[in-house]
């Protein structure tokens, strides 16, 4: 058993654990809150995410070393200090980037050359770069610099691009090691997760999870999921591949996803969850209960005086009428994106709390089935 990764209960497969970091100790299973460019969309400060149960947040590397530059976090203190944010950050690599800016860039060995989504400027990362603009940025959990590959590539190509991801991280891993023994290093216990990748090649998924454990890294991730598979494909997957990742370090599933997804996922072994649903559905209007998702923009939530969701404790529902964060919503007013995007936090976080406690008591699968239950029932 790891001494930063505590297995607290085990129902099935699904994990009640604690992750022992430098900021700060986090219980799982976690869902990060995204705030792409060191903040959460929709108007949500760090004082608000404290409020809202948010355990973890999660930056992302390319976009901060595009804007303002890593270099200059680093100058004001690191991202913490930066956004004044005192509990565990994790920065993703830059390496969905590679999957999502295809228009944009050319993979090497050495690396990714990339075209600004900004300004066009050239930028080049590799390995050793992804680490060190982790390092600037100083965050707790830094991930391996790899390659997101489509799911629709051929095996012939995921193949490639996957003992290629490996090689990467053998050298993310060396250079994390040197930069976390630098003077001027603002956090010298950065640590490093590597990600499993393999489209939906049952065996190719499997051979890459073996040999990375090898590495005894802090955690891992199951990259390279939900981006264009079937729900069926990304849970067969997940089944494939956690046997195969050390039991007694976390397992994160990158990018996923929806109530639903966690909950199969955490039934499958999996500790660590980020998505950008919660706060890009907020922003839309459309709102997680436990009835299902609501759309406030329909027509009849105008005279609706009920909170978003009975008894739910975030700050929109303490205060505010359905009808009105509708009219906010109508009306282009900031304030609604904002309360919705706490509501939608909120439940993603305390549905978190709920599934640690379920798994504590040994009642996860009733738990779980009741919930998607719920989600199914839709509201009256």
């Amino acid at each position: 058993m790891s001494d930063r990764y505590k297995i607290l209960a085990l129902d099935g497969k699904a994990k009640r654990g604690e992750f022992k970091t430098v900021h700060g100790m986090i219980q799982t299973p976690v869902f990060m809150n995204v705030g792409t460019a060191a903040a959460i969309k929709g108007a949500v400060s760090t004082t608000d995410l404290q409020e809202i149960k948010t355990q973890v947040e999660l930056s992302n590397t390319y976009h901060l070393h595009v804007r303002p530059g890593d270099k200059i976090v680093k100058q004001l203190g690191g991202l913490h200090k930066f956004m004044n944010w005192d509990k565990p950050i994790l920065t993703d690599s830059g390496g969905f980037q590679v999957f999502s800016l295809a228009g944009l860039r050319k993979i090497k060995e050495e690396g990714v050359y990339f075209n600004s989504h900004v300004d066009g400027r050239k930028i080049f990362m590799g390995p050793e770069e992804s680490m060190q603009i982790q390092s600037n940025l100083a965050s707790t959990i830094a991930m391996a610099f790899d390659e997101c590959p489509s799911s629709k590539s051929d095996r012939d190509y995921i193949q490639k691009s996957v003992d290629r991801t490996k090689r990467w991280l053998v050298r993310c891993k060396d250079e994390m090691e040197r930069l976390n023994g630098l003077e001027d290093t603002i956090n010298k216990e950065q640590l490093l997760f590597g990600i499993n990748q393999g489209g939906t090649f049952d065996d190719i998924r499997i051979e890459h999870a073996k040999e990375i454990a090898k590495l005894d890294l802090p955690g891992y991730a199951i990259g390279g999921l939900a981006v264009g598979e079937s729900h069926e494909e990304m849970y067969r997957i997940i089944d494939s591949v956690v046997p195969h990742l050390p039991q007694d370090k976390p397992t994160y599933l990158m990018g996923v996803g929806t109530p639903t997804n966690i909950l199969e996922a955490v039934d499958r072994g999996v500790d660590f969850f980020d998505c950008v649903y919660p706060t890009r559905n907020g922003r839309h209007g459309h709102l997680y209960t436990n009835k299902g998702k609501i759309n406030l923009f329909n027509a009849k939530y105008e005279l609706d005086s009920r909170p978003i969701e009975e008894g739910c404790g975030c700050p929109a529902c303490r205060s505010y009428s359905r009808a009105y964060i509708r009219h906010l919503l109508k009306a282009k007013e900031m304030l609604g994106m904002r309360l919705c995007v706490l509501h939608n936090l909120y439940f993603y976080n305390t549905m978190m709390e709920e599934i640690r406690s379920a798994i504590e008591e040994h009642r996860y699968s009733e738990y779980k089935q009741k919930k998607l239950d719920g989600f199914n029932s839709a509201e009256k």
